[in-house]
C-alpha cells in the first residue's frame, strides 16, 4: 500500500506572521528583509500584495523598493516567527507523529495511519490548512503524494492556500512537464549542465539515461532520476526516533549578509554548540564534518570532510568547519545563511586508535567539561554559560541554536554521495 505524505509549507511564512500581527499593513505591499539602510539587506520573503509587483525572495531590498515605491519593509522577528513554527507544529501533530521539519516554515507529515481517522489525504490536507488559517491567521499550501519529494513538488504548485494531489496514478501528468528546476535540490547549477544535455522538464529528466546523468552529475544524476520517477523511499523522522540517526546539523538564515571569515567562524562557533550537545545526547559522536553555504544570490553549496577523530566537542566541530570553509568556499558574493552537520555517526565509546601526538586526556576533559555546561544548560536555561565568541557581535550569535533553531537529526541523503573535500 502506498504512503500517504503531506508537505506543507506556510506561505510567505515572515511576512504573514508580520500582517497577522499588525493589521494595518495587511492589504499593502509588505516585505521582510534586512536593515534598509544598507543596500545588501535582501528580501526574505513578501505577501501576496507585494509578489504583483515582481518582487522576490532573495533580491536586495533596494531593489525591491524601485519596484514598488510604496513598499512596506519590516526587520525580522526570529523569536516571533519561532514561535509561530511551534504552534504549526502542534497542529500537524494533531494527525500524526511523523512531523519532520524542513526548514522554520515547511514540515513533511506521514498520515498514512491516520487516514482511517480523518479521512484521505487530501481531506487531511485540506483541514490542516483550515485549522492553520484559524488558529493562527496565516496560510498554507498542501502537497499530497505517495512520497516527500512528490509532495514538496505538489505544495509548491498552487500558492496560496491550497492542496495539490501527486498520485502514482496522475504523477506522469501532472510532473513531468514542469521545469526540472521545480525538482527538489535541482538548483541554478544543476539546472544549467542538465541544459547543456537539452534536460529541461522533469519528464525529460525521468526518461534520460542514468550514464548520461552520471556524466554530467555524478551520483547526483542517479538520485534525481529517481525522484523524478517517483521512486522516493525516504522516511518521514517519527518523533523522538533515534534509530534512523544518520548524521545531525542546524543551520541559520542570518540576520545579515556576513562578508568576513571571522563572521562566519563565530556562526560556525554558534551553530557548533547545538550539533554537538545533540550528539552527546544521543550517546553519538561524528567521523565528518559537513557545511552549508548560500550566498545573497541563492546560490549554495555542500562540502565536508574526515575528522581525525569521532568527536563531539564544539571546539573539533567548529574548527573543521572553517578549514573546509577556507579550502573550498570560492564564492565572492555576501553569505545568507550556514549550516553545519555532523556526519557518519558512531557511538560514543567507540574504539579509536591512540597516538603518541595528541592529547586524549586532554580531549576527554573537555568532553566532561561540555557535559558539565549541558547539565548547567537544563538546569538554569541556555544563556546560563557562553562562549566569549559569541558575545563578539550579538547580532550575528544572540540566539539559542539549540532549542530556537530547528535541528535536523536525519538527513535527506545517505551520507555517501555528498561533495567530499
Amino acid at each position: 500500500m502506498d504512503r500517504t505524505i503531506l508537505h506543507c509549507d506556510l506561505n510567505g511564512f515572515y511576512a504573514s506572521v508580520e500582517c497577522f500581527s499588525n493589521p494595518a499593513i495587511r492589504n499593502v505591499p509588505v516585505i521582510v528583509g534586512g536593515d534598509v539602510e544598507l543596500r545588501h539587506g535582501i528580501v526574505l520573503a513578501k505577501n501576496e500584495h507585494a509578489k504583483k509587483y515582481g518582487i522576490i525572495t532573495g533580491e536586495a531590498v533596494w531593489q525591491a523598493k524601485q519596484k514598488c515605491p510604496g513598499l512596506v519593509s519590516i526587520k525580522p522577528d526570529f523569536t516571533k516567527y519561532l514561535k509561530f513554527s511551534r504552534l504549526a507544529r502542534e497542529i500537524y501533530e494533531r494527525y500524526t507523529e511523523q512531523v519532520e521539519s524542513f526548514g522554520i516554515d515547511e514540515v513533511w507529515a506521514d498520515v498514512t495511519g491516520s487516514t482511517c481517522l480523518f479521512g484521505n489525504g487530501k481531506t487531511i490536507a485540506d483541514e490542516i490548512r483550515a485549522v492553520i488559517k484559524r488558529e493562527l491567521g496565516i496560510t498554507a499550501s498542501v502537497g499530497v503524494s505517495f512520497n516527500k519529494i512528490f509532495a514538496k513538488l505538489g505544495s509548491d504548485m498552487k500558492k496560496p492556500d491550497a492542496t495539490s494531489v501527486i498520485s502514482r496514478e496522475n504523477y506522469k501528468d501532472t510532473a513531468w512537464h514542469l521545469p526540472a528546476s521545480d525538482l527538489l535540490y535541482v538548483g541554478s547549477a544543476t539546472r544549467k549542465k542538465l541544459r547543456r544535455i537539452g534536460i529541461k522538464t522533469i519528464g525529460e529528466l525521468a526518461n534520460a539515461h542514468t550514464a548520461l546523468l552520471v556524466s554530467q552529475l555524478g551520483k547526483w544524476g542517479v538520485v534525481l532520476h529517481r525522484f523524478a520517477n517517483g521512486l522516493d523511499s525516504s522516511p518521514v523522522t517519527r518523533k523522538g526516533e533515534e534509530s534512523f540517526i544518520k548524521s545531525i546539523g542546524n543551520s541559520s538564515t542570518l540576520p545579515r549578509d556576513v562578508c568576513t571569515a571571522e563572521d562566519v567562524n563565530r556562526v560556525f562557533y554558534m551553530l557548533s554548540e547545538s550539533v554537538a550537545s545533540r550528539l552527546r545526547e544521543h550517546g553519538l559522536k561524528a567521523t565528518t564534518v559537513q557545511i552549508y553555504v548560500r550566498d545573497n544570490e541563492l546560490v549554495s553549496c555542500e562540502r565536508q570532510a574526515k575528522l581525525k577523530y569521532p568527536s563531539c566537542l564544539t571546539s573539533e566541530l567548529a574548527e573543521k568547519a572553517m578549514e573546509i570553509y577556507r579550502k573550498k568556499y570560492v564564492y565572492q558574493k555576501p553569505i545568507r545563511s550556514l549550516g553545519i552537520r555532523g556526519c557518519n555517526l558512531v557511538p560514543r565509546n567507540v574504539t579509536v586508535q591512540l597516538d603518541l601526538f595528541n592529547d586524549h586526556i586532554k580531549r576527554d576533559r573537555l568532553e566532561a567539561f561540555e557535559e558539565s555546561v549541558d547539565n548547567l544548560r537544563r538546569r538554569f536555561g541556555y544563556p546560563i554559560v557562553q562562549r566569549g565568541i559569541i558575545f563578539e557581535d550579538s547580532e550575528l550569535t544572540g540566539i539559542n541554536p539549540k532549542d530556537d533553531h530547528t535541528i535536523h537529526p536525519i538527513n535527506f541523503f545517505s551520507d555517501d554521495i555528498l561533495s567530499p573535500i
